[in-house]
């Protein structure tokens, strides 16, 4: 039986992603191309192997045997021409990354132009998302979060600053006509701008000064899903809509235009820059093992929170 390496890929695919938008998504093949490559793959063998509703997608009894079967050798064939990729005179292939929207804009600017013009054979696909995800299930080589939302069997390397900081400002015209606070609490009395994540939960606002840690959740007129559409809590505040609490880099050049007030600054709260973090596999894919080399031999600066594994 002759079967297409690229339809059982498709099927894996699917099968961890638990969906065909959501795989269609992570792999760059379309729905319907992974659907008709699931089609083929059936009448083949025979059997079916997933249950498809309007509504879900869920491996039937031979589909969940074959899958677990089926990763192991498919990481090994990705593996096997990793190895052979070692013996080019320039890493070449693909690498994907699964990235938050705030190292997207704050982190990766830095990083994304200088690694692709010293591996020039290297094409880097970065897909933005808030959720911690499996790297390996999206098909992913690896991903980029902060130290709370990793995974304990996960290698993580620092990525990008080390240290950061959340900023508090609103416009100066909010501020003349609402008053400036002095104390986190009496934000509980402004319209303060709020992200939600894609899980639902919506963060509190932390500060720590005066030798205190509160977590303060405010109200306010804007709640936006927290992602590609920061720029939207950024927009409002600018029109004196609200408080915005958000990265101090996102906010730095309107706090340097004086656009944006800041407010509370020693209560603003310290916390460790970000981790590339990927799965302990035997053989590491090419292209990220010179990501790994570039980022290590760019940021020398100590990690504030500690990776999970030893490399």
């Amino acid at each position: 039986m002759n079967t297409d390496l690229n339809d059982l890929k498709a099927f894996a695919t699917v099968a961890r992603a638990g969906g065909f938008r959501d795989a269609a998504r992570s792999s760059g093949v379309s729905a319907s191309g992974l659907s008709e490559a699931l089609r083929r793959l059936e009448a083949q063998l025979g059997v079916r192997l997933l249950h498809r509703t309007t509504r879900s997608v869920t491996l039937t009894e031979a589909g969940s045997d074959l899958l677990a079967r089926l990763v192991p050798a498919l990481t090994e064939v990705q593996s096997a021409l990793a190895a052979v990729n070692d013996f080019r005179d320039r890493p070449a292939g693909t690498l994907k990354l699964n990235v938050p929207a705030s190292v997207a804009r704050l982190v990766l600017p830095g990083i994304i132009p200088p690694f692709l013009a010293k591996y020039p054979d290297i094409a880097l696909e970065v897909i933005v998302e808030e959720s911690f995800v499996d790297v390996l299930a999206a098909g992913c080589d690896a991903g980029v979060r902060y130290g709370e939302r990793l995974e304990q069997d996960m290698i993580a390397v620092p990525i990008g600053p080390r240290s950061q900081r959340i900023a508090v400002a609103a416009s100066p015209a909010y501020l003349d006509h609402h008053g400036r606070p002095e104390h986190p609490r009496e934000l509980i009395g402004h319209a303060c701008l709020r992200g939600r994540f894609p899980s639902g939960a919506m963060p509190a606002w932390e500060f720590e000064g005066e030798g205190e840690t509160l977590r303060i959740d405010p109200k306010g007129p804007l709640v936006i899903g927290l992602g590609g559409a920061a720029d939207l809590l950024i927009d409002a505040a600018l029109a004196g809509t609200g408080i915005v609490y958000l990265f101090e880099d996102w906010l730095k050049p309107h706090l340097a235009n004086g656009t944006l007030e800041p407010i509370l600054e020693p209560w603003w709260q310290d916390f460790p820059g970000p981790f590339l973090y990927y799965s302990g596999r035997n053989f590491m894919p090419t292209p990220l093992k010179a990501f790994i080399e570039f980022i290590r031999s760019t940021d020398v600066s100590e990690p504030r929170h500690p990776a999970r594994k030893p490399l």
